[in-house]
């Protein structure tokens, strides 16, 4: 009776074992099938991600192509004088397609390739087009040849008639210059006593403040109205004697900006009116010769010098 029962346990246990190694054949028998149908997939998409790509490089190359046939239509047909505008909106849509860095789909690379065959078309059309510039050029070339001496000579008179316009407005702008004249320097004290120039060299004591004076020369050619005058006095060692907290400033002359130490806007009518200049440098000058420069507007019009003891 035993022995029969451990026949029939063992008979259980082997067919138990069976159905497991059963099932583990089959998931592996799944797995592989798994793996290979995901390699097939893979395998798939990386081939047709090659071709996309291909098919991207072969699309870059024929709107390179077409740009640039497009580029050389569109310079002659500006050189001949027609009009480019609608070639230069087509260019600049190609360049920005080319310029694209996405990865375009079958159907737009389709759809693409399509506009492209249409727009050679349209540059066999512009050659037709360049072809028929160039008649009428010709044309009018020939035409033009019979006017070139009369036109030639006609230029050559009004090219004499600009020299000596020019020539004659060189003169009236020489004399339409002011000129300052009667040019006086003062060194004025604490008590408003002058000592002109042409007396003795100033002594530091002596200058509380410097006085420029003169007028402007009569000059009937010259046009009446508002003028910038400015005056400069320039230390021993040439260089602008100048205080920005006590009006001096800057100005242009020849295309260079120059410190200026006192400055005054007036209107020039003619009537030769005394200017009169005062700057009260606040410190005591250094010795030697002391230069004041005149300018009015961006010319200089009069100088003259003092000493410093």
């Amino acid at each position: 009776m035993n022995s029969e029962f451990e026949k029939n346990s063992a008979q259980k246990k082997g067919q138990g074992k069976n159905i497991i190694i059963i099932v583990l054949v089959l998931l592996v028998i799944i797995s592989g099938i798994k793996l290979y149908t995901d390699y097939v997939d893979r395998t798939k998409k990386t081939e047709e991600i090659l071709i996309l790509s291909t098919e991207n490089n072969d699309l870059n190359k024929r709107l390179d192509s077409v740009t640039y046939q497009l580029d050389l239509r569109i310079q002659e047909i500006e050189k001949l004088g027609g009009d480019i505008k609608a070639l230069e909106e087509v260019k600049n849509q190609l360049v920005a397609e080319r310029n694209s860095s996405r990865q375009r789909s079958a159907s737009e690379i389709a759809t693409l390739n399509a506009k492209i065959n249409s727009y050679n078309g349209m540059i066999a059309e512009k050659d037709q087009e360049i072809l028929e510039l160039r008649a009428m050029n010709q044309q009018l070339y020939s035409e033009n040849q019979d006017l070139k001496t009369t036109q030639a000579e006609i230029e050559e008179e009004v090219a004499q008639l600009n020299i000596q316009r020019e020539n004659l407005q060189a003169k009236v702008n020489v004399a339409s210059m002011l000129k300052a004249e009667n040019i006086s320097i003062s060194a004025v004290n604490s008590k408003g006593k002058e000592r002109v120039e042409t007396t003795k060299d100033f002594k530091n004591r002596q200058i509380e403040r410097i006085k420029v004076s003169f007028n402007l020369a009569d000059n009937k050619v010259a046009e009446k109205g508002p003028r910038n005058i400015y005056v400069q006095v320039l230390a021993p060692n040439s260089q602008p004697i100048f205080d920005v907290a006590k009006g001096s400033g800057t100005f242009m002359m020849n295309g260079n900006e120059q410190f200026y130490t006192v400055k005054q806007d007036v209107i020039f009518d003619n009537s030769g009116n005394e200017l009169v200049f005062y700057y009260e440098k606040g410190s005591d000058y250094v010795s030697g010769p002391h230069e004041v420069r005149i300018f009015v507007d961006n010319y200089q019009v009069g100088s003259k010098s003092f000493t410093v003891k």
